[in-house]
């Protein structure tokens, strides 16, 4: 679909109808502003933009999300907190500091990355194991008022005005600033955020933290991991990970998994873990209410190889950076890990459930570490089936374990089946499938995807992809052809991160411990022209 140049005023307006139209399955639609204010873009994690993306011809500036970045032979295994936008164009960016810890957060510019502000965070880290390093994720909350950001302790800290370059500082706890200054220390040595932080469409704030439970000032019989809630008049609330699943195994919220909401936001998601694998159930996707944080339901995350007599568990890993994905129908999506982790390549599965996480669905053969983004069935003119929308996700097959090294990206069908070639299960049909472009020297087949959550632009029918290569790219889903790519970094191994689309257009991507901000050759308005 090829549209005309339009104005700034005019394509805001046709691309919150459009995407309002898209998707009309909900109580409350999908945030229709032009910005990017949360992990994934909204609390849904549907990663859909609402305005048109730019072809990434040339880099309009960069700036590193790492000032230490540390390698391991030549690959970087670190998840970077996802830049956000506010509407005003300020692109926010958590910048880790030093070698191992360490965090600020910078304001720069969208039009040319002029930096505006930058707030240093006391935020530390939660315990982690081996070279995958977590996040530290920020949110915006509702009409771009306060820069949320981790902070010690528990704690978060509120920048206002955050297209300005002054601004207060203002710091909250989940269990009572009060409590807190009575002894930061304690606090800060016991407890730390482990997810990206949530924000609901009424300033609302969600995430997981780990504490090693001994008593605390104002806590005597101490607080135990799992998920915190502050409302938008900043009233704490909180429970455990075991209270969030009813199993007294479960140990806190899974790294990196930023709760997603309902539609209709009186639902909250997250995923709650163990970390001894081996045993069945070993996590949970959990639902609770988003206002009392009450469990309503657990499901049990099975490896979809699991037969009755022989019930296998799926694996919320912490080396991950998933998060739920809710769909306009209100289904939820999760992505594991395999409980062998050979048996699918590495791959893990896509894991399909009702609202009420009490059906389990059709799975699709792709999990690990990728939050699915929803693709409006429109934007696939040629899709013909009965579903109203499609997920897409990263489809690689790791020659490391098995694998053929033809890594795809994919679109899926999450209610047409098909049998997966590697293990024999009923997945999810794939609708569009590209190959990686890249020949991979030392591996063999191509250079894998590193996409967490792809930018989705429904307007001109496109995926807004990163590489391994060092490239990004736009998938276009009526060609299914990728543009040429725009060389950021040289080839590198690395975490999965996501994509974003500004007001302008302007595409985001990291590669190699770098953010670049992305547009067209040629300055225009907002361009709107699905070819290649």
């Amino acid at each position: 679909m090829k549209l005309l140049v339009i104005s700034k005023g005019r394509a805001a307006l046709q691309s919150a109808l459009t995407i309002a139209f898209l998707l009309f399955g909900g109580s409350r639609v999908v945030a229709t502003g032009t910005g990017w204010p949360v992990y994934a873009h909204d609390e849904q994690h549907s990663c859909l933009s609402s305005v048109p993306s730019q072809l990434p011809q040339t880099i309009r500036w960069s700036t590193p999300v790492d000032l230490k970045p540390q390698y391991s032979g030549g690959d970087l295994f670190i998840h970077y907190g996802s830049p956000l936008i506010t509407e005003g164009n300020t692109v926010l960016v958590p910048v880790k500091t030093g070698a191992n810890d360490g965090f600020r957060v910078e304001a720069h510019r969208g039009s040319d990355g002029a930096r505006v502000w930058s707030l240093h965070t006391d935020f530390s880290l939660p315990p982690h194991s081996g070279i995958w390093v977590p996040v530290c994720g920020i949110a915006l909350t509702p009409q771009d008022h306060e820069v949320v950001i981790p902070a010690a302790g528990g704690t978060i800290l509120l920048r206002s005005s955050p297209d300005a370059p002054a601004g207060g500082v203002e710091r909250v706890a989940f269990y009572g600033i009060t409590n807190y200054n009575q002894d930061p220390a304690a606090f800060n040595a016991a407890i730390q955020i482990c997810t990206p932080i949530s924000c609901d469409n009424d300033g609302n704030l969600y995430f997981g933290y780990v504490s090693t439970g001994e008593p605390l000032p104002g806590y005597p019989r101490g607080i135990h991991s799992g998920l915190a809630r502050i409302s938008s008049t900043q009233r704490g609330k909180f429970t455990s990970a075991r209270a969030i699943s009813g199993d007294q195994s479960m140990e806190k919220v899974a790294y990196n998994c930023a709760p997603a909401l309902s539609n209709d936001g009186k639902t909250l998601y997250v995923a709650v873990n163990r970390t001894s694998f081996g045993a069945f159930p070993s996590a949970y996707l959990c639902a609770m209410d988003s206002t009392t944080l009450a469990r309503q339901s657990a499901m049990p995350l099975a490896d979809p190889q699991s037969t009755p007599g022989n019930p296998l568990a799926a694996i919320a890993y912490d080396s991950a950076s998933t998060t739920p994905t809710v769909a306009p129908d209100g289904d939820v999506y999760f992505g594991v890990l395999e409980f062998d982790f050979t048996s699918n390549h590495d791959r893990g599965w896509l894991l399909h459930f009702d609202s009420q996480l009490k059906i389990s669905k059709l799975p699709s053969a792709f999990g690990w570490d990728d939050t699915a983004s929803v693709v409006p069935a429109s934007a696939v003119p040629s899709y013909r089936g009965p579903s109203p929308y499609l997920l897409l996700t990263k489809y690689n097959n790791y020659a490391q374990v098995g694998g053929n090294g033809r890594n795809f990206l994919a679109l899926v069908d999450p209610n047409v089946s098909m049998t997966d070639p590697v293990t024999g299960v009923t997945v999810m049909r794939t609708v569009r499938k590209v190959l990686g472009p890249t020949p991979d020297p030392e591996l063999g087949g191509v250079r894998e995807w590193c996409i967490n959550s792809a930018a989705i632009d429904p307007i001109n029918h496109c995926a807004v992809v990163n590489s391994e290569d060092g490239n990004v790219y736009r998938w276009d889903f009526d060609t299914n052809t990728l543009s040429v790519g725009l060389t950021l970094a040289p080839p590198t191994g690395e975490a999965y991160t996501p994509t974003l689309i500004g007001p302008d257009g302007g595409i985001y991507a990291i590669n190699n411990a770098q953010l670049f901000s992305c547009v067209a050759a040629s300055p225009s308005p907002l361009l709107s022209d699905g070819g290649n």
